[in-house]
């Protein structure tokens, strides 16, 4: 009934929507090609302790803001110098730190000097272009740093999206052609899919102005807002074709959106649900991602439910003219005989789908999962080239260092201070991967309170450890750095800060430090995460059992989908930490199983409620589960082939890109589709509804079941 006078609304008001839809276009057009300029950070950032100590490092113990790092190679002192001087002449800086006043920044023939903000600049970007432009002019000297290399990822993720829409939108229109045969019906969905974007980067935009949107938004978003309004577009164009073909357009049209239309709805609210749980993972990135899909998701909707259906109305018919290719054979009837053929046999069929599955699920138990770092922009960036030269010369990758902050009541520089200083160095100092704790006493080179408190009383020595008591000392709070023997993403760092957070102190401490940043950022994942897909699983289930009246249904495609899902990830660990088909060898990135899980896990929905729905139609109609389900499978699979095609194209273009994690999400949805509208959907689908039969239907509780509604209000 509400569908029915949503139809009607729409019939009715399709010039107004289309002038609705004019104009948003272009006022959203305005704001989204403000959305770049907008995002920052690569979105790995959780409230913590570590944010709490990076804030009291930079106002209490004067630790910049941000740095930039500048790589001279084969460079004489004289042009250090001058090049230094230059970017002092700048006034943007507030310290620099010369490789020629610290012989621990040379080495042979390479040096390395620091660029200290104590105030991050208003504008980035303009900083480092200011910097390029005195670097730019000398040769063997290269800029990079944390700022550098964001606004590096950034760029990159610009040109990626453009040579993805460059590969995935022609070969998707190729699809549609062969698809639909004729040109206003191949081209209404890349238009509907544009729109989408425009909208959808209007309105992050928008948000952007007011919260900080990572820079991933620019790939992840536009990668699900193409692929499902494409999608959703080619299934309701389809629908609106069949019906044409039984009555008059205004009546197609509503009975298109009825039906057609009440799936996108659902489908539209299991991928919406995916994105929404993620934001249970209080990790920006996650949180960015489910507002960035959301937002698309809802313009796709609202796209495909009323500015597609007011343009198809405008049409009418003429949207089967302007054939492109010679008018296509009927290809039910093949689909209809391979649905028997899958019937013939569904035990054995079912059995060797998950055969196949489960191959696939065998590398996840070699699953490495790691934060992306410099390694998640191309090699191609002179900032990751310059990055790794100084961290392999100087840095130590596999050293890492632990900021801690020490609180007590009282002074530090009085005996029981200095007591408890040298307590917490020689406890911070017990565990093996500790390679060093500096404190008063190392700087002092003094071992015992009793002599570092008689020297403190002497003016003269009191004089000489005075900028060391700056360093360590602010107020009542005692900064403490520790030198690890291990890198910062390692298990033993992350054991380490868990352990040091969950001990008993005698004074207050707070932990930071890469070390602590990355412990955080992987709890906050492992702690949530069970929660993030009870809600995605629990959620589908309650929204499926209510479209079709069953308790089989659902749970039968839940647990598919998870078998698909993992078998993905086993497919992804052997293409990506192997190195297969020419990629490089790389640990998964952190984010990829939330992401492709909670997308994917709604994606995947979308063909499954168009396949049930069709089947659920011919069932209420005949009563009959196996015809229903060669029926259901038979009209709705070149099109759904068509929508997944099209969905691993648009996906699966970001492997063409170089940002890495963005593509092995990509890679990882379009293999997640292949998967789900193959082995899944022709195979265990048809399958399982046979070996089930009526069954498929049944629903606890309920005072009648389907068929026997059906048979009942038909006899």
């Amino acid at each position: 009934m509400i569908m029915r006078k949503i139809s009607s609304f729409i019939v009715r008001s399709h010039k107004w929507l289309l002038a609705f839809w004019i104009m948003i276009t272009l006022v959203m057009g305005y704001f989204a090609i403000q959305l770049p300029s907008l995002l920052e950070g690569d979105g790995f950032r959780t409230d913590g302790e570590y944010e709490q100590v990076e804030e009291k490092l930079n106002e209490d113990f004067d630790f910049p803001e941000s740095t930039f790092l500048l790589l001279f190679e084969n460079n004489s002192e004289d042009t250090i110098t001058s090049v230094l001087e230059d970017i002092k002449d700048l006034e943007i800086a507030s310290r620099i730190q010369s490789p020629l006043d610290d012989e621990s920044m040379q080495k042979d023939k390479t040096a390395y000097a620091s660029i200290h903000f104590s105030e991050e600049p208003e504008d980035m970007k303009a900083a480092i272009q200011q910097v390029e432009e005195i670097t730019g002019k000398v040769e063997g000297v290269s800029l990079t740093g944390a700022p550098v290399i964001s606004e590096d990822i950034n760029k990159a993720s610009q040109e990626d999206l453009k040579r993805a829409e460059l590969i995935g939108l022609p070969v998707a229109l190729i699809i549609l052609i062969f698809a639909f045969g004729t040109a206003l019906a191949s081209i209404l969905p890349l238009i509907i899919g544009g729109i989408t974007i425009v909208v959808g980067f209007g309105i992050l935009a928008l948000i952007g102005q007011d919260s900080q949107l990572s820079i991933f938004i620019l790939n992840i978003a536009p990668m699900i807002g193409l692929a499902l309004s494409i999608d959703f577009a080619l299934l309701f164009i389809n629908r609106y074709r069949e019906e044409l073909l039984k009555q008059e357009k205004t009546e197609a049209l509503k009975t298109t959106i009825e039906t057609a239309g009440r799936s996108i709805i659902f489908s539209a609210v299991c991928v919406f649900i995916g994105l929404a749980a993620m934001s249970v993972i209080e990790v920006d990135i996650f949180m960015n991602i489910a507002i960035g899909g959301s937002v698309v998701i809802v313009a796709a909707v609202l796209c495909s439910l009323t500015l597609l259906p007011s343009l198809l109305y405008v049409f009418g018919a003429n949207v089967n003219k302007w054939r492109l290719i010679p008018f296509q054979k009927d290809t039910t009837p093949r689909w209809r005989k391979f649905a028997r053929g899958v019937m013939k046999h569904p035990a054995w069929i079912s059995l060797s789908a998950l055969v196949i599955l489960i191959i696939g699920v065998i590398p996840v138990t070699n699953m490495n999962l790691s934060i992306p770092t410099i390694n998640a922009l191309p090699e191609s960036y002179d900032s990751r080239a310059a990055f790794e030269t100084i961290d392999e010369t100087f840095l130590g990758s596999e050293e890492s260092t632990a900021y801690i902050i020490a609180e007590r009541e009282g002074k530090w520089m009085g005996e029981d201070g200095l007591k408890q200083m040298k307590d917490l160095q020689e406890r911070l100092s017990a565990p093996e991967i500790v390679a060093a704790v500096d404190t008063l006493y190392t700087t002092s080179e003094i071992n015992s309170p009793e002599q570092l408190s008689s020297a403190l009383e002497q003016s003269a020595s009191r004089q000489q450890l005075e900028p060391a008591i700056e360093q360590f000392l602010s107020g009542d709070q005692l900064m403490i750095p520790v030198q690890l023997k291990v890198a910062a993403n390692s298990s033993e760092a992350q054991e380490l800060m868990t352990d040091w957070s969950n001990d008993e102190w005698e004074v207050s401490m707070m932990f930071g430090g890469q070390p602590k940043f990355n412990q955080e950022i992987y709890t906050e994942i492992s702690d949530k995460i069970g929660l993030t897909l009870t809600i995605i699983i629990v959620s589908t289930f309650i929204i499926l059992m209510i479209a079709f009246r069953s308790i089989i249904i659902p749970l039968k495609a839940i647990l598919m989908n998870v078998i698909g899902l993992t078998s993905t990830f086993g497919i992804l660990v052997w293409l990506f930490q192997e190195g297969h088909f020419g990629l490089n060898e790389a640990d998964i990135a952190l984010i990829l199983p939330v992401i492709v899980f909670s997308l994917v896990f709604g994606l995947s929905m979308d063909y499954e409620v168009f396949l049930i729905s069709r089947i659920h139609e011919f069932y209420l109609e005949t009563g009959d589960n196996t015809k229903s389900t060669i029926e259901g499978l038979a009209s709705t699979s070149k099109i759904i082939t068509s929508a997944a095609l099209i969905m691993i194209v648009i996906t699966g273009a970001f492997a063409f890109t170089g940002v890495v994690p963005v593509k092995q999400i990509g890679i990882g949805i379009a293999i997640a589709i292949f998967i789900d509208a193959t082995v899944i959907r022709l195979l265990l689908v048809p399958s399982l509804m046979k070996l089930l039969g009526d069954w498929n239907w049944w629903l606890p509780f309920s005072s009648h079941n389907q068929k026997g509604k059906r048979v009942s209000e038909k006899t």
